[in-house]
């Protein structure tokens, strides 16, 4: 009975309201202004005055990283640790009318993130610094602007000058997006409502939706706040309409309650999403519009049974992703980010660990789409530093808005499942850390109650790990030491646990060393010598990592069999630049990832997929060129088979199965040229057959496009892989040829890569060598509508082209 009168309330506000959910006009006007940029490397004062002459900067789009735009250089005051690349100060000016009819409307500026110590001026007028260059801000312009033919200058200084600050790569500038965002004086806040679901079943969801309204205006207001649930299709499934007061020049909080039977629940195989369309009315004219993604999902971490989702028991199967996008540099492009997740989800990843900052917009909007599970991360270092010029220097005056601002932007996505507040922090180690946690688990909670706050720890003795010692943290989280996790259900009694952080093993793509069954630590301790390659390589068989990590399979052997660990996050997901551990410069990338940092996958990646995934695997390594004679380990990845055979030639090597917690068969074979072949078979049928072949001399080049067609937005990639073969198509594994490229129509070139760790050749060149028989370029719509032609060559090679439709 209280459900019929429910509804029947809710469906007459609706109509009294006229019946708002077909009123689908934008009141709210957001624009992209990412275009038209004037930008110049140096301090320029003078730049934020509006009389300033910049005839000689260059004009831009964003996002924009500078840094990976110079030559790399180990004297560079970034280090090698923080990608080898320059950083300084430079400043970014815009000029931009706006209508008269403007003039009583609120006007507000949206930066997703600027890397570093950002200052802004709008027409000469100051209006602020943010210090911390992964966290998103707006500023109020309303009352500096002029309107008409009158030209208004935002001009921001961005300071990336004091380093070391990061120990890993940054970037430098607006790397992130920026819209200018258009209202009436009443309208939605910037972050304006936050919406979780108390009650989720697959008969019931219930939604609360906090909804701040803000008044610029000088006199006080009456308002209407109708709420539509909209499905996938767009489509209204409930409503409810609220009316409430706010007086002037103030903000008012409207809670809202409602309920949506048989809801699709949100899940990572089935990311249904919904959305919340705010609308504010005053009297009957609307006045604002504002969108929010829901999902229904309810989830637990239990300490005995790890995770479950949706009441399903759900091993977290997650890597750890830093936010620079290889060859883009610092630059958040959502074509970018989606091909990385989607190599990802293809390997059987479902959850991704931000670390160790707050991600991009464009991050968590793919991964509510496309089914993962997140942890975002606030902080790398609270008070105590890890480098001389970190978020320590500002941690007394910005933490807590800072918190309060990651939280407050994140909290709706349904895909952010757990908060960070930090990564290996120094007050683990000190009584400070007792009460600094207590207060950072308080900001958050605050904001947000639905999700665990947990903690990237190190220390898993008790009585040493200040932050456990707390008592604030949901969830906690350990950073390696996998041989301990049997320790954790008698020293941590009762709380539940995930592998925040793991592995840490070091791979080049397509380079092996002769043996493979040694694991190897490079180096062995902090400092210490250790017996690397000439060449800054490490092999590519999973048997070698960083001293304070493990190989892939024994971490994984490990967190598999064990119920109570929640699931675990590789460290990591792709190569990244910066941290070149093992090597000194020239290495100036990460050798961490299971992806190289062009997009390639490494062999361990299938590994992952026969274990993570339901898709049929069989892969083998290594390559077959090698000396006559010459003794080789052979691995083979597989799943959903019984065994696998090994063939040289046609003849056989013997049949080989997994046995105990195995993760891979090998033989030890010598070298014969010709045709190395892997079948595998479940019940004593073929389930899948590889064959690798002896290459000859490189003799072509074979292009391979991620898309055939991109949209014509400015934005859009395609990815394109150069494969250098023989005269018979086979890749040649160890072919460093020159390839040089020529892009004509609707794209230009903007990112070239071959995954190389220590490769000093420019991202932004028109050529690239290939590294173990491959490269990649990264081709961007520039706005023409016309067909992209992509042109590869190579002295002594026989050219290849490709094409690529653009569409409006």
């Amino acid at each position: 009975m209280k459900y019929n009168l429910y509804r029947i309330t809710v469906l007459c506000l609706s109509v009294l309201f006229l019946a708002c959910g077909n009123d689908s006009r934008e009141v709210r006007i957001v624009e992209d202004f990412n275009f038209d940029w004037q930008f110049k490397l140096g301090d320029y004062p003078e730049a934020k005055t509006t009389a300033f002459k910049t005839d000689d900067w260059r004009t831009l789009n964003l996002p924009h990283d500078w840094s990976i735009e110079g030559e790399f250089s180990k004297e560079h005051p970034a280090k090698p640790e923080g990608g080898a690349l320059p950083t300084g100060v430079a400043w970014y000016r815009k000029p931009f009318t706006l209508p008269e009819d403007f003039k009583n409307k609120s006007i507000s500026i949206e930066f997703d993130g600027v890397y570093r110590k950002s200052e802004v001026w709008i027409n000469g007028h100051y209006l602020g610094i943010r210090p911390n260059g992964y966290i998103a801000f707006a500023y109020e312009l309303s009352e500096f602007l002029k309107f008409g033919e009158q030209e208004n200058i935002i001009a921001v200084k961005v300071d990336n000058s004091e380093q070391p600050n990061s120990r890993w790569y940054s970037g430098s500038g607006i790397y992130r997006n920026v819209r200018l965002v258009t209202t009436e004086k009443l309208h939605v806040a910037h972050w304006g409502t936050y919406v979780f679901t108390p009650e989720v079943s697959k008969d019931n969801g219930k939604i609360k939706l906090e909804v701040t309204v803000k008044n610029d205006a000088a006199k006080a207001k009456h308002y209407s706040v109708e709420t539509l649930v909209l499905d996938a299709n767009n489509l209204e499934v409930a409503a409810v309409t609220t009316q409430a007061d706010v007086t002037a020049k103030a903000k008012n909080k409207t809670m809202q309650t409602i309920q949506v039977f048989n809801p699709i629940l949100w899940d990572v195989k089935t990311p249904y999403l919904y959305t919340l369309q705010t609308n504010i009315y005053e009297g009957e004219t609307l006045v604002d519009n504002y969108k929010t993604p829901l999902g229904f999902r309810f989830f637990e971490f239990d300490a005995q049974n790890g995770f479950s989702l949706n009441g399903e028991p759900t091993k977290i199967h997650g890597v750890c992703l830093h936010h620079d996008n290889g060859a883009l540099g610092a630059v958040a492009n959502r074509a970018a980010i989606k091909r990385k997740l989607q190599i990802m989800k293809d390997m059987g990843v479902n959850a991704i660990r931000v670390s160790h900052n707050p991600s991009s917009v464009e991050l968590l909007e793919l991964c509510d789409e496309m089914g993962f599970i997140v942890q975002v991360e606030a902080f790398d270092v609270w008070k105590k530093k890890k480098l001389k010029a970190d978020y320590n220097m500002y941690w007394d005056d910005w933490y807590k808005q800072d918190l309060q601002d990651f939280v407050k932007r994140d909290r709706n996505y349904p895909s952010v499942f757990m908060w960070s507040i930090g990564n290996e922090i120094r007050e683990q180690f000190d009584s400070t850390g007792i009460a600094m946690t207590k207060d950072l688990v308080k900001i958050v909670k605050a904001l947000d109650k639905t999700r665990p706050v947990t903690c990237a720890l190190t220390e898993n003795i008790p009585e040493k790990n200040f932050i456990y010692q707390s008592g604030a943290l949901d969830l906690l989280g350990f950073n390696y030491k996998h041989e301990d996790y049997g320790t954790f259900p008698e020293n941590f009694k009762g709380q539940k646990i995930i592998a925040s952080e793991s592995v840490s093993a070091l791979e080049t793509r397509g380079h092996y060393d002769a043996i493979s069954s040694e694991i190897k630590f490079w180096p062995p301790a902090h400092n210490e010598p250790f017996d690397g390659n000439d060449d800054y390589t490490v092999s590519a068989y999973d048997n070698v990592a960083a001293y304070w990590g493990t190989t892939h399979e024994e971490n994984w052997k490990t967190v598999k069999k064990l119920d109570y660990i929640a699931g675990t996050f590789i460290w990591t997901g792709f190569d990244y630049l910066g941290e070149p551990i093992p090597y000194p410069y020239p290495a100036r990338s990460s050798y961490f990832g299971i992806v190289d940092l062009a997009g390639l996958p490494k062999d361990i990646y299938y590994m992952y997929q026969s274990e993570w995934s339901d898709k049929n695997v069989l892969h083998v390594l290594p390559h077959w060129n090698w000396n006559a004679g010459e003794k080789v380990d052979v691995w083979a990845y597989y799943n959903n088979a019984d065994e696998v055979e090994l063939f040289v030639n046609g003849t056989s090597q013997g049949v080989k199965s997994k046995q105990g917690e195995d993760l891979h068969v090998s033989w030890n074979v010598p070298f014969e040229a010709g045709t190395l072949k892997v079948v595998s078979r479940k019940n004593g049928e073929v389930v899948l057959e590889k064959e690798i072949h002896t290459a000859g001399a490189a003799s072509t080049i074979e292009l391979e496009a991620n898309t055939l067609k991109i949209k014509n937005d400015n934005y859009d990639l395609v990815y394109v892989t150069v494969n250098v073969q023989d005269n018979q198509g086979n890749l040649v594994p160890n072919a460093d040829n020159d390839i040089h490229f020529e892009v004509s129509g609707g794209g230009k070139l903007v990112g070239v890569d071959n995954g190389y760790q220590a490769s000093l050749e420019s991202f932004k060149s028109n050529q690239r060598k290939a590294y173990n028989g491959k490269c990649i370029a990264i081709i961007q719509s520039n706005g023409n509508a016309e067909t992209i032609q992509i042109n590869a060559t190579s002295k002594g090679l026989k050219s290849a082209s490709i094409q690529i439709k653009v569409e409006q």
